[in-house]
């Protein structure tokens, strides 16, 4: 059976607020095959780390639950899928709103989704209460073409 996506991987793990950490590396390392630039590498990995926070501080709150990564990479796109499957949001439109938290005795700041917006191209958010969340996103990597001039220095050993 042949995929449409060129790669994709899966990964579980506990919601264990020190598998946050976990995350970033696994996906940062998956889509390092699409030679991001270091600044694209840190969107995703903060765009990720704002989600699967969200999973595990607002999604099991005060009990244990599974996590669930999807990766896929289609072209020079990255798309990940992050899900939980606990309490769901009862208002999305109101919980995208920048400063909006359920959580304000923990210091939360309300800002993941906008985060996740601003580094992300695009960001879906799927939830039914009392089933869980589902978020997913793209990012578009670009590659940046080597000019003309670049390509001549380097044959002349001046880079």
């Amino acid at each position: 059976m042949k995929s449409i996506y060129d790669n994709e991987m899966k990964l579980e793990f506990l919601s264990k607020s020190n598998n946050e950490a976990f995350a970033r590396i696994t996906v940062a390392a998956f889509v390092s095959q699409l030679d991001p630039t270091i600044e694209e590498l840190a969107d995703i990995k903060t765009a990720v780390s704002e989600a699967v926070t969200n999973c595990i501080i607002h999604g099991y709150e005060d009990c244990e639950g599974v996590v669930k990564i999807i990766g896929r990479i289609f072209a020079n796109t990255i798309e990940i899928e992050i899900s939980d499957t606990g309490r769901g949001i009862e208002n999305v439109d109101l919980a995208r709103k920048p400063l909006y938290t359920t959580k304000a005795n923990l210091e939360r700041s309300g800002m993941g989704f906008t985060i996740m917006e601003s580094f992300m191209d695009e960001v879906e958010i799927e939830s039914v209460l009392g089933l869980g969340t589902k978020i997913k996103m793209k990012k578009m990597i670009k590659k940046i073409p080597i000019e003309e001039d670049s390509l001549e220095l380097m044959s002349l050993g001046g880079i």
